[in-house]
């Protein structure tokens, strides 16, 4: 979803206008030309460096056979969403953020879904695997759309929107009291629940295993390495995206008092755990970055590198 920008220059007698010839026109904020240049070399750094991330992950799933496998497809679903959060959503937000203003025009309106389908288990199809893959999308996609085309953000106080709240050069998803919890309990709450919930339910059995096997020393630190790493995935997703979802269901009950700019701060926030997935991959899969390696060096192009062992 996108955020209001409703911002009065408050330092000019005439404020400036996103439309200058437009009687209902938003109110523009014009930064230095200096803090321009630095906001979008800054935000277009985090959309190259999250496609080119995200882009490696999608690569490596695909090309390597031995990356086949129930849970790689859905880390392959989950930076599918983050390449288009990076490639599709991060740039025209760059244009809002930093102009203040909507100008490109009313039919590219903000739509993007987070999808995070962690799963952990062993006994997981690649069918049961594709069908949740097709489900999460699919609900995602509905939800953000009929949302916004469907106008179900502002049901019931549509003449107050309209009347008060919209304006020409505006890119916003104002919500009504019930839009907002409905939103964002199954945008963030209920899915963040569920995953903590199977987190723990995950580390449970995993050191139950261990204890019933009585692995070795190599085979523990190998469960707690995946346990580590899907705590830190779970971790960096809820601290990017917990300020940015406090304040849409607050707002509504508060007046709407949140200033903008705190809003555009937190969802860019939101926007960087898109970032950060491929670099907590690297970080913490061996065959991850090996991988990563064998792309860049183009390798890759060999014959059967696809058969290629990643330790």
């Amino acid at each position: 979803m996108d955020i209001k920008i409703n911002i009065s220059h408050g330092l000019s007698e005439k404020p400036f206008l996103c439309f200058e010839f437009s009687n209902s026109s938003c109110q523009k904020l014009v930064y230095p030309l200096q803090t321009r240049i630095l906001l979008y070399f800054l935000f277009s750094l985090c959309s190259i460096v999250t496609i080119t991330g995200n882009l490696l992950v999608i690569i490596t799933v695909i090309h390597f056979k031995q990356l086949h496998t129930p849970t790689n497809y859905l880390i392959l679903s989950l930076a599918v969403a983050d390449l288009l959060v990076g490639g599709l959503v991060m740039p025209p937000s760059m244009l809002r953020s930093i102009e203040t203003c909507w100008y490109l025009g009313d039919l590219i309106y903000r739509y993007y879904a987070i999808c995070h389908p962690l799963q952990y288990h062993s006994k997981m199809t690649s069918l049961a695997t594709l069908v949740m893959i097709i489900i999460c999308w699919t609900v995602s996609a509905a939800l953000g759309f009929g949302m916004i085309f469907l106008e179900l953000n502002i049901l019931g106080i549509e003449h107050f929107y309209y009347e008060n709240i919209y304006c020409d050069g505006a890119c916003m998803v104002f919500q009504s009291k019930a839009g907002a919890s409905v939103f964002s309990m199954i945008c963030f709450y209920i899915p963040a629940f569920l995953m903590l919930c199977v987190y723990l339910k995950i580390l449970h059995v995993a050191q139950r295993q261990v204890q019933a096997i009585q692995s070795t020393n190599s085979q523990q630190k190998k469960e707690g390495k995946a346990t580590k790493t899907l705590a830190i995935i779970m971790g960096v997703f809820l601290t990017c995206w917990i300020p940015f979802f406090l304040c849409n269901i607050i707002d509504p009950f508060i007046g709407y008092a949140v200033p903008s700019l705190l809003f555009d701060l937190f969802l860019w926030v939101g926007y960087y755990n898109s970032t950060c997935n491929p670099i907590v991959y690297a970080l913490f899969y061996s065959w991850f970055r090996q991988a990563f390696r064998i792309i860049l060096s183009k390798q890759v192009f060999q014959n059967d590198s696809s058969r290629t062992i990643l330790l």
